[in-house]
């Protein structure tokens, strides 16, 4: 899949073309901003996350910069439509394995970044401009969120949508019980979820879980021609509208903080390090037994 988007949406990035509020954006490293004609940015993940594997990983930095960016698009006047995309080979990996380890030995660590999943959550519900993202390869980790919150979620056929948590070894938290249920279904979500079965985008898009899916091809000109016409609408109409029905977001908010901690309570927990062990040694998890309630 080409990772330009279509010739029309010229990059502002260009020096024909300079940012005419750099300031919103310019601390922001793990993520690109470009800005588009009509008021369209675009947010690409990759940076200094980016792993071996051509996936932006959610380091330490990128899951700050991911749970941040939302309040500074809600504020920045010159963006009327947000897309969020990956670069290379996929839509996002999962977590960094290094900060999980942290995560796991550290309070403060833990509580930071527990602050960060929940501000990511609540940030992109309360985003008054309308999310686009654009879904291909891989699609895990705090990148999911957002990519599954967005109000218009483009997948590619070939997608893959993973929530890991549970392989993890701890709680789906970060934004599975507050949306999943809603999008597909409980009977669904506690499949995919309690298994962590991975979904094509084919899939994803017949159960609910996403909007469209196209091919991989499509996946970016589709994304930035849904931007466009959310662009020429009429903006208070639109972001009225995505506030109304995310109200069914906001009345889940209790479901999803309990969730959430019950993530976070279990990276203090045995589980999350064979969890961990696991991945990096590639082989099948064999948590302990034991009654965890």
């Amino acid at each position: 899949m080409s990772n330009q988007p279509p010739e029309s949406a010229e990059s502002a990035a260009a020096p024909d073309a300079p940012d005419r509020n750099p300031d919103f954006y310019a601390h922001y490293e793990s993520l690109q901003l470009r800005r588009h004609p009509h008021g369209i940015l675009e947010i690409v993940m990759n940076g200094a996350g980016a792993n071996r594997s051509g996936l932006a990983t959610a380091d330490a930095r990128m899951h700050r910069e991911l749970a941040d960016i939302w309040r500074d698009i809600d504020r920045d006047n010159e963006t009327r439509v947000a897309v969020i995309r990956g670069e290379g080979k996929g839509f996002s990996a999962g977590g960094d394995l290094h900060l999980v380890e942290q995560m796991a030995t550290d309070f403060d660590v833990r509580t930071r970044v527990w602050r960060e999943a929940r501000d990511l959550v609540y940030n992109v519900i309360n985003c008054s401009k309308p999310i686009v993202s654009a879904m291909h390869g891989p699609a895990v980790g705090a990148g999911l969120v957002a990519g599954l919150l967005a109000d218009i979620s483009i997948a590619a056929k070939t997608a893959r949508i993973i929530d890991g948590h549970t392989r993890l070894g701890v709680a789906a938290g970060d934004h599975a019980a507050i949306v999943w249920p809603l999008l597909c279904g409980m009977a669904k979500a506690k499949y995919y979820l309690l298994l962590c079965e991975p979904v094509s985008g084919e899939e994803a898009e017949r159960i609910g879980l996403v909007s469209r899916a196209v091919d991989e091809s499509a996946l970016l000109p589709t994304a930035f021609e849904v931007a466009e016409k959310l662009a020429h609408g009429s903006q208070t109409a639109i972001r009225w509208t995505k506030y109304a029905l995310n109200n069914w977001l906001r009345l889940a908010g209790p479901t999803f903080d309990t969730s959430l901690a019950l993530e976070f309570m279990g990276f203090a927990g045995p589980d999350v390090r064979e969890g961990v062990s696991s991945l990096r040694e590639r082989r099948p998890a064999d948590f302990p037994g034991g009654e965890p309630f």
